[in-house]
Formats: C-alpha cells, sequence, structure tokens
C-alpha cells in the first residue's frame, strides 16, 4: 500500500468479488478491461514499440479503492464501518 491512503485496507471488497471470490495473492490493477474469464491468465510483456503518446506517459497518482460490496447498494467501504453503523445486531 502506498502510504498517501488514508486507511491501511486490502483490496477485496465486502463479501469478496463476484464469480470470484477473495483477493489472497499478489494482484496488478489495470487500467480498462481484460476480456475474457474471470479467472483467465494475462501473461504481461514489454512493449515493441517505445510509447510517447500523452496518455501512455502520464503519471498515475492513485487516490481512493472502491471496497464496498458489489452485491447489492455497497454502502460501507470496510466491515467496521458497517458494525460502527448498525450497532450490536441479535445473534
Amino acid at each position: 500500500m502506498q502510504s498517501d491512503f488514508r486507511t491501511e485496507k486490502d483490496i477485496t471488497p465486502i463479501g469478496g468479488f463476484p464469480h470470484y471470490g477473495v483477493v489472497k495473492s499478489d494482484y496488478l490493477m489495470i487500467k480498462g478491461c481484460c476480456v475474457g474469464p474471470k479467472k483467465r491468465v494475462v501473461t504481461l510483456r514489454q512493449s515493441l514499440i517505445n510509447q510517447t503518446s500523452r496518455v501512455a506517459l502520464e503519471e498515475i497518482k492513485l487516490k481512493f479503492i472502491d471496497t464496498s460490496s458489489k452485491f447489492g447498494h455497497g454502502r460501507f467501504q470496510t466491515t467496521q464501518e458497517k458494525q460502527k453503523f448498525y450497532g450490536r445486531l441479535k445473534a
């Protein structure tokens, strides 16, 4: 995690990713999308051509990672925040 983030938290949303589950190992965040099945193996390699476009050369500043639930409305970012809002629930 970078020091810019306000809280230290996992990448996995509350309840896990739909049709995937919980991310337990290292991960790589990509911009855009990756076509195919959820658990497809993606091979990364160096580009053969030097990137000169403005979009390719811009520095990325990651400010926020949404970890709210991807099922339903997703109001809370952490389980502690959810427990604080609902209080003690019946057992």
